[in-house]
């Protein structure tokens, strides 16, 4: 089963180097380029509207032509965006192409995961989703060390992203492995995550606000201490790292201990992390990699334990729908994140960007212990299960392994 998911998994790392490495790259070569940070951060903003239409449209364009041609339509529109850069000197025609790699993800994320679902077995689901996962990170990580290898405001770097991006076709379109039925994409139901847990609503918006700012204004705040390309590069990568080394113990906490307590303790931690990024700003490159690591390790796990939290209450047809509708609040506030956090920069300086963050864990702290007030926990609750944060029908891979009791 796995090896038949090669194609799909070469796929998705094909996609992280291209799409994931445009966002660093377009802050440096903006720099380069005079775009104020406004205009740099306006183009994190509008990756992540491009993601939120992409997460909509993909899974009706997928019932209207089928899988591959989807997922063609997708990456041909994520090349083209890439390819434009360097023909229009314009921030807001960077921005409409960032629209553009932004939908390519979603879209082709949404491709993917359809096409796991239509094979994986209860039998093969966990192992299909661990190596998943992995795949998913390590393409991450890498496309966050991209940008210390290519030029900025340079055609090569971009054409390469570009021819990066159209080989991510070449895996699954050859495949021999026949097209499954296309799926039926979940409903929307926006207001099913605030009736069964508004704190988990409100930790999936503190979510996006740490990671969407960090990802795509982080560069800023790399140039803005003394970093160069290659160690912006390192310093987004420890982000990665850290959260990822943090999913275990965290899921570990989730399982064992109320989630409304582990949210409130990690946003704690998190507003402690940022009070220690900005105090290492000075105090050499170590010390900056270390605090991204320790930023990443307190803001990364938010998510699935938000997630945990809200299927809590959830029941089992609901899940997919109720993931859906997480993923829906987790693309509003990354959509406003990297542009409000651009503009604090630009109006206080660097550390204003973990001000920001820690300001919006900070309402997090005092709105979980207020919930934690307002009605008991559930005795019996859902498996924590690291949550991808890719498209609205990750929930129907995810959602069985919920359903089972967790650890004790």
């Amino acid at each position: 089963m796995l090896i038949s998911f090669a194609a799909l998994f070469i796929s998705v790392i094909l996609l992280q180097l291209s799409t994931g490495g445009v966002g660093p790259l377009d802050v440096l070569s903006g720099t380069v380029l005079g775009f104020t940070r406004q205009e740099i951060g306006m183009l994190g903003s509008a990756h992540f509207f491009g993601f939120f239409i992409g997460c909509w449209w993909a899974p009706r364009l997928l019932g209207s032509v089928g899988h591959s041609r989807a997922f063609a339509a997708f990456t041909a529109a994520g090349s083209i965006g890439l390819m434009s850069h360097m023909l229009v000197i314009d921030p807001y025609a960077w921005a409409l192409m960032r629209v553009a790699s932004g939908l390519c993800i979603a879209g082709c994320y949404t491709v993917v995961e359809a096409w796991m679902q239509a094979k994986v077995t209860n039998a093969t689901r966990g192992r299909t989703m661990g190596v998943y996962r992995v795949v998913d990170m390590t393409g991450s990580l890498a496309a966050q060390m991209i940008v210390g290898v290519l030029a900025p405001a340079s055609y090569v770097s971009y054409n390469l992203l570009a021819i990066v991006c159209c080989a991510a076709l070449v895996p699954l379109v050859l495949t021999k492995v026949e097209q499954p039925e296309t799926p039926s994409s979940p409903r929307l139901r926006p207001r099913l995550p605030i009736e069964r847990s508004p704190l988990a609503t409100a930790a999936v918006v503190v979510a996006a606000l740490s990671s969407a700012s960090f990802r795509m204004v982080g560069p800023i705040y790399g140039q803005e201490v003394g970093l160069t390309a290659g160690q912006i590069a390192w310093f987004l990568s420890a982000f990665v790292l850290g959260g990822a080394v943090a999913q275990v113990p965290m899921g570990w906490l989730a399982d064992k201990y109320d989630r409304r307590k582990v949210l409130i303790w990690l946003s704690a931690a998190a507003m402690v992390s940022c009070s220690v990024t900005i105090a290492t700003a000075d105090m050499g490159t170590t010390s900056i990699m270390l605090s991204a690591a320790f930023f990443g390790l307190t803001t990364f796990p938010i998510y699935s334990i938000a997630a945990a939290h809200a299927h809590d209450f959830a029941s089992s047809d609901e899940r997919v729908e109720l993931s859906a509708a997480l993923m829906f609040y987790f693309a509003l506030g990354a959509i406003g994140a990297p542009y409000i956090a651009s503009v604090l920069i630009d109006a206080y300086g660097p550390g204003a960007l973990f001000m920001l963050v820690s300001a919006g864990h900070g309402i997090l702290v005092i709105f979980g212990l207020t919930r934690i007030r307002a009605r008991p926990t559930k005795t019996h609750r859902t498996r924590y299960v690291p949550a991808l944060r890719t498209s609205f029908i990750i929930g129907r891979l995810t959602g069985r392994g919920r359903d089972r009791n967790p650890p004790d």
